[in-house]
């Protein structure tokens, strides 16, 4: 995971130094004039980020005074590099003694799968999110691609996964004295938000999204320590290759949180696990 999220940072910089900003109709950031023409309109600029605007009246062709606070969002605009921070846990409604369960996870139960919910973190870096201008801005459409990273940690080390074996994962005494034993699934992730912005002229208002996401997993494995030993053991353990998700956020000025929920077990078959998250979203809107 420390690999997969330095390469999404590394990206993230490289994307975040070729962003542009569009400055058409704007001042040649070099000049130092204080007043802008564009087309029919003049623009003076005033202290504190104010601005008057005077428009061109079609048949005397004089100016007149328009409004001020000239500083309206965009319809379209982009925001890099989001970092997420909270807890992968799920929800588990597996029949430990049915016959598919037991093929599966030979000797296993409900405590046996108990996750150590401080410890199972999840981390997503959201490569960039886009925000499109629906209604007056206040009902907007939330869209973007990132990296999502789950690791869940168990409170029963004995758990072993395997693989081309009959079974995926058994209880194992040789296991029970680790320091470490997670399994960490991680996938390539699109959302898809109706946001809905209450405060449409704040830089950090307040306002909901939800929507859905599709999640492609690229990648999983068991990882354990042991007096300093890591041990690593990639495969697919009968994980689903593809995790469609319930998504929100919740804005609340500078704070923001974020929460998912799976449609299904992440889990092809033999448990029931469904997977859902919640933490704080580091973002600019």
């Amino acid at each position: 995971m420390k690999r997969t999220l330095t390469l999404g940072i590394i990206l993230c910089v490289t994307l975040s130094s070729f962003a542009q900003v569009d400055t058409t109709g704007k001042e040649n950031p070099s000049e130092k004039s204080d007043t802008i023409k564009v087309g029919g309109m003049i623009i003076i600029r005033k202290p504190g980020g104010e601005h008057d605007i005077y428009k061109k009246d079609k048949e005397g062709g004089t100016y007149h005074y328009h409004h001020h606070d000239y500083n309206r969002p965009a319809n379209i605009s982009t925001n890099w590099c989001i970092f997420d921070f909270g807890f992968s846990l799920y929800t588990d409604n597996t029949d430990y003694k049915s016959p598919e369960t037991q093929t599966f996870a030979p000797g296993t139960n409900k405590d046996a799968f108990k996750l150590n919910t401080w410890k199972s973190r999840n981390i997503n870096l959201w490569l960039f999110m886009q925000k499109l201008n629906v209604v007056q801005h206040v009902v907007n459409l939330k869209y973007g691609f990132g990296l999502e990273l789950n690791n869940y940690y168990y409170t029963d080390n004995r758990l072993r996964f395997e693989k081309n074996q009959a079974y995926v994962v058994k209880l194992d005494s040789a296991y029970e004295s680790l320091d470490k034993n997670k399994l960490a699934v991680d996938y390539l992730t699109v959302p898809l938000m109706i946001n809905f912005n209450f405060t449409p002229d704040r830089g950090r208002g307040f306002g909901v999204s939800a929507g859905v996401s599709a999640g492609l997993r690229y990648s999983s494995r068991q990882k354990i320590k042991n007096n300093g030993d890591v041990d690593k053991l990639h495969d697919d353990f009968g994980l689903r290759t593809w995790k469609i998700s319930y998504i929100g956020e919740i804005l609340l000025g500078p704070v923001k949180l974020y929460g998912s929920y799976a449609t299904q077990s992440m889990w092809e078959n033999g448990l029931d696990q469904t997977p859902y998250t919640v933490g704080i979203r580091l973002s600019n809107w």
